[in-house]
């Protein structure tokens, strides 16, 4: 028998999310999503525990032939970090040379994606603060590998990673090298992270936009 999804979608994720979070009562915080998927989840949260929203700008490196299995992530920076899963690049063939060259494509759409989120607006400084790093899933664990190092080396005082989903062995994991990990629903046979939603439709760059805005607006 196939149970239904455990979230409608995104948003609904989000906001049971923020339920669970409200209850820790974490104190001055600030909401960081890993987008573009991250967005919808990190929204719901952010209005859950009344707290102003950023961006982490984190692009994961796919397989050579698997764009959706990450064998590295990158978080740009003063000085961008480069997270790599040893494993999975022994396993996929990934050469020094395509590393390379995925990790200057990926710089780049950051840059991209920077402009367009974000424009001219100066960031929140993370320095000394709590952060809730939210994405709308976990699969491999390097783009929110990086994104912990990135936030680590801007100063934050503690890091809580939040999402709907995630395979129990990657959490189990994450819970060693941060300071504490919230997850909706661990799963120890994991196969993606699109399975425990009814909705898993790409995020599009105007719905961050969008996200952003309402954020503010709340």
């Amino acid at each position: 028998m196939r149970f239904p999804p455990p979230f409608r979608d995104r948003a609904d994720a989000g906001r049971q999310l923020g339920e669970a979070l409200a209850e820790r009562n974490v104190a001055d915080v600030i909401v960081y999503a890993i987008p573009r998927g991250g967005v919808p989840v990190a929204l719901e949260v952010a209005r859950a525990l009344d707290a102003p929203l950023e961006l982490v700008l984190a692009r994961k490196i796919g397989a050579p032939d698997n764009p959706e299995l990450a064998l590295a992530a990158v978080i740009a920076g003063a000085r961008p970090r480069t997270i790599i899963n040893e494993e999975i690049v022994r396993l996929s063939g990934a050469t020094p040379d395509y590393l390379e060259r995925e990790r200057a494509a990926a710089l780049s759409e950051i840059e991209r994606r920077r402009r367009i989120y974000l424009g001219d607006r100066r960031p929140l400084d993370p320095a000394g603060h709590a952060v809730v790093l939210v994405d709308d899933g976990l699969a491999t664990g390097a783009t929110a590998r990086a994104a912990a190092a990135g936030l680590r080396a801007q100063g934050v005082r503690r890091i809580i990673l939040a999402v709907p989903t995630g395979p129990h062995s990657l959490l189990r994991a994450l819970r060693t090298e941060l300071d504490e990990v919230v997850c909706l629903h661990e799963s120890d046979d994991f196969s993606s992270v699109g399975e425990a939603y009814g909705d898993f439709r790409q995020v599009e760059d105007d719905e961050v936009v969008a996200g952003l805005a309402a954020a503010r607006v709340g």
